[in-house]
């Protein structure tokens, strides 16, 4: 009996195959190890895009952090503070400011002290 499923078979392989361009070795090679890796990988972008949500959180409070204790006062502190005096920038914004402008970073800070000394 003849194939009748050849032109799709090679289709769908060569799909596959253009998908794992630039992975290493057998992974791009051979088809059940290059479809293996391909759901994997395909895992590892699925979790990663929630974790790196997670991955920028963490960077940007360590920069603010960093840079509210040159102010003499703590991260804790500031984010309590931001809160008395009705700031309404997130933690994006103020990491990128504390790194990039510091002088506007400073006056937010000094609106914080205030605040905080006002109750």
């Amino acid at each position: 009996m003849r194939t009748t499923k050849g032109p799709a078979r090679t289709r769908a392989k060569n799909r596959l195959f253009k998908k794992v361009k630039g992975f290493v070795g057998g992974r791009r090679r051979l088809l059940r190890t290059a479809k293996e890796a391909l759901l994997r990988s395909g895992v590892y972008a699925y979790r990663d895009r929630r974790n790196r949500k997670r991955d920028f959180r963490k960077l940007w409070i360590i920069r603010i952090n960093a840079a509210v204790r040159g102010h003499g006062i703590r991260y804790s502190e500031f984010v309590a503070g931001l809160k008395k005096a009705q700031i309404a920038l997130d933690r994006r914004i103020l990491a990128d400011m504390a790194v990039a402008d510091p002088e506007a970073f400073a006056t937010v800070v000094e609106a914080v002290k205030k605040a905080m000394a006002g109750n």
